[in-house]
């Protein structure tokens, strides 16, 4: 049997309080839109048509063409939001299963669950329940005598002895596709003035058929998003999956609620999350390193047995065995080679470091290529904006810079060269040659005679 799958993504979102529509709004470094995508992605075929109202411009320029989308210009609610998507899916698929945008904790399997039931079910529909105390807005679950499900109450329109009922619908709903688009067209108008999908299961009741449902396990799997306090009950959520599994695949964390780390992260086994770190973006992190305290890292690559303290690192490639910190700064295109070292206050930029050198303290290098086993004095800088462009230091291999030396570029240190402390250099140095002074020049050579 195939399935399509409808996204209901319609609503205005008002309390939370934000110009931005809410599928877009952040949840552990994605939209929350992002998060509906990904757990129908396993189940079907084609791309899930979303169903968008409010802000659809927006969503469609921040998802760009490869989800299908459909659009609800009148909010008259959820059946007559689905029914939007009927000329696009009706007769395409043997099942419809729909859900919502603003429940992104749902995991695929519950899905998936909802499916299978229903490919199993005479009737026409299978639903989502569970039972909870706190109803969070939920519609009730009224069932007969006998336990079949006779209607979905929602909470604005229940009775007294209604709101007393624990069994909640979830919101998430499994049709067989023919029945769905035939008794859409029969849905009648509530007292709000909205067309009601939870009607449908008083439909399938009148024609005698059965409405079956599925219990979610995971309460925490439903929580709906409305306000920010719920966008942070479910980061909360999430971060805990996220640090559970990385715990599970050998990743120490020291306090998994003071660490975040988002889920595109890959961390290697035996590696340390130390407290007060952020693992943001498509950041790898290899084996055996010590991460933290109070470390950001963003779409970076990092390799074996590293130690990073105390550091924001952006969008930069670490080598193995590369140590940095405290308080230093890798920024956009830092390329660390194996066995570098990178002290306090130390900011890289758009730079390559060789294997095996190092860089003390208090120096920035933007925009360099510096070779195997130099040593950067400290206070150093190059000098690498000359107020309308931006120029290329090169320091060759072996190269010993003077602390509180000016490298005024574009500049070329030559092998095994020397500046001497305090050293404005202005232009390029021989290899094996001392230069000193301001503007710095050559006092001596290295070539043994």
């Amino acid at each position: 049997m195939t399935t399509d799958v409808i996204i209901l993504a319609a609503g205005k979102g008002t309390r939370m309080r934000s110009t931005l529509p809410k599928p877009l709004q952040p949840l552990m470094g994605k939209p929350i839109i992002h998060y509906a995508l990904e757990s129908a992605a396993p189940l079907v075929k084609d791309q899930p048509v979303i169903v968008l109202g409010h802000g659809a411009e927006q969503i469609r320029l921040a998802l760009g063409d490869t989800p299908r989308y459909v659009e609800q210009i009148e909010l008259l609610g959820t059946g007559h939001a689905v029914s939007q998507a009927e000329s696009l899916l009706s007769g395409k698929s043997d099942l419809v299963l729909i859900t919502y945008v603003d429940m992104p904790l749902v995991r695929s399997q519950t899905l998936q669950q909802l499916i299978d039931t229903q490919k199993l079910h005479s009737g026409p529909m299978t639903i989502l329940t569970v039972h909870e105390e706190d109803p969070r807005g939920f519609g009730r679950i009224i069932r007969n005598s006998e336990g079949q499900i006779q209607a979905i109450v929602e909470e604005a329109d229940a009775t007294p002895e209604q709101l007393e009922i624990t069994e909640l619908n979830a919101g998430m709903y499994c049709f067989k596709s023919e029945w769905l688009w035939e008794n859409l067209k029969s849905l009648d108008l509530s007292p709000k003035g909205e067309y009601y999908l939870t009607d449908l299961v008083f439909l399938a009741t009148q024609q005698g058929l059965s409405v079956d449902a599925v219990l979610a396990e995971d309460k925490e799997e439903l929580i709906g998003i409305n306000t920010r306090v719920h966008l942070a009950e479910a980061g909360k959520i999430l971060r805990k999956r996220i640090n559970t599994k990385l715990m599970l695949s050998g990743v120490s964390l020291v306090d998994p609620e003071s660490v975040y780390i988002e889920s595109d992260v890959d961390i290697g086994q035996d590696t340390l999350i130390l407290p007060n770190t952020y693992l943001q973006g498509k950041t790898s992190i290899g084996n055996n390193c010590i991460i933290g305290p109070d470390t950001r890292i963003f779409s970076s690559q990092v390799g074996d047995s590293c130690e990073i303290e105390f550091s924001v690192i952006e969008q930069s490639k670490i080598e193995n065995g590369v140590d940095i910190g405290p308080f230093s700064h890798l920024r956009k295109g830092a390329h660390i080679g194996s066995g570098v070292h990178i002290g306090n206050f130390g900011e890289i930029k758009d730079s390559y470091l060789g294997d095996g050198t190092k860089v003390g303290h208090f120096s920035y290098l933007g925009n360099a290529q510096i070779g195997k086993d130099v040593n950067i004095g400290a206070g150093t800088i190059t000098c690498n904006y000359d107020g309308e462009n931006k120029h290329q230091t090169i320091i060759r291999d072996g190269v010993f810079v003077g602390s509180d030396s000016m490298l005024v570029a574009p500049l070329e240190l030559g092998e095994n060269s020397s500046t001497g402390a305090g050293s404005v250099v202005t232009k390029d140095v021989p290899p094996d040659t001392v230069v000193v002074g301001i503007p710095a020049r050559s006092i001596a050579s290295k070539k043994k005679k």
